[in-house]
């Protein structure tokens, strides 16, 4: 298999790569790690006109902590999971990106192709709802920046515009009493995960507070689930009976869809095991 015939660019700023994507329009695709969309392109699911390789963008590499922990879009997902800062600042981060495919994959995605792609599954694009990160999107007209709650439109479909790219991913620094987990269920080992969970929150005198739990797997996006997070704003998460409940209604309000490698019935009550594990792990430090 391979992809159809296409021209290709290699711009080496941001603002020539957002020419180049208000000049070919719909009919270009960004190339970043390419472990999505080279597959897809290799099966004639993506037939585009125009690559536009980004790679050779250098300040879309940068990952540093500047008022928050700042990830380029082109930085690898190896080097965010090996990364001081995210270890430091965002160590869910790390955690969800030990479970992204293999060492190869890694090496090669991004982490901003990853929530680019905005695949329903993925773990990177539920740790940023969870983390309630925002998106710094550029076009011609500046830069703009978007909450995770907004960046998500459906599968695969994002708030960029065709003209458009996705440039950074800000996490806000957390607090000290800031506990933080992510679980997956998937069938094997780098596998797409069934469902995963991702918790952030904060711990004070044994209650919690800003408390987000995200889901993927289990909808059309990246979802959260406000029932239980309303439930356990100021309850002890320690408490066996909270964390019951707390797990029910992170699923009460879901309605996943089957497919073949799992029926939503499924999905729905994994959910609710992995919100109360993911609880669980962030305040015992698992």
């Amino acid at each position: 298999m391979k992809p159809a015939s296409f021209k290709y660019a290699c711009p080496t700023t941001v603002a020539e790569a957002v020419g180049l994507l208000q000049h070919f329009g719909d009919d270009a695709k960004v190339l970043a790690g390419g472990q999505s969309l080279v597959p897809m392109m290799n099966g004639r699911l993506a037939q585009p006109d125009v690559l536009i390789d980004i790679n050779q963008i250098a300040e879309l590499r940068a990952l540093q902590v500047n008022g928050g922990l700042r990830i380029g879009a082109g930085v690898r997902q190896r080097t965010a999971l090996e990364s001081f800062d995210v270890q430091r600042v965002a160590p869910v981060i790390a955690e969800a990106l030990r479970h992204v495919g293999h060492v190869g994959i890694r090496a090669r995605g991004t982490v901003g192709g990853s929530i680019a792609h905005a695949d329903p599954a993925a773990e990177l694009p539920t740790i940023m709802l969870a983390l309630d990160a925002t998106m710094t999107v550029t076009g011609a007209g500046g830069q703009r920046t978007v909450p995770a709650e907004e960046f998500f439109r459906g599968v695969f479909t994002t708030a960029v515009e065709y003209d458009e790219l996705l440039t950074d991913v800000h996490v806000p620094v957390p607090g000290p009493a800031s506990r933080s987990a992510f679980v997956e269920v998937s069938r094997r080992r780098g596998d797409f995960a069934l469902v995963g969970a991702a918790v952030s929150l904060e711990l004070i005198d044994g209650a919690a507070r800003r408390v987000r739990i995200a889901l993927s797997g289990v909808a059309d996006r990246p979802v959260l689930a406000h029932r239980a997070q309303e439930f356990l704003e100021g309850k002890d998460p320690h408490d066996p009976v909270v964390l019951e409940e707390a797990g029910r209604l992170g699923a009460a309000d879901l309605d996943p869809a089957g497919d073949i490698h799992a029926p939503g019935s499924y999905r729905k009550k994994v959910s609710a095991v992995l919100v109360k594990r993911a609880l669980s792990n962030a305040v015992n430090g698992e």
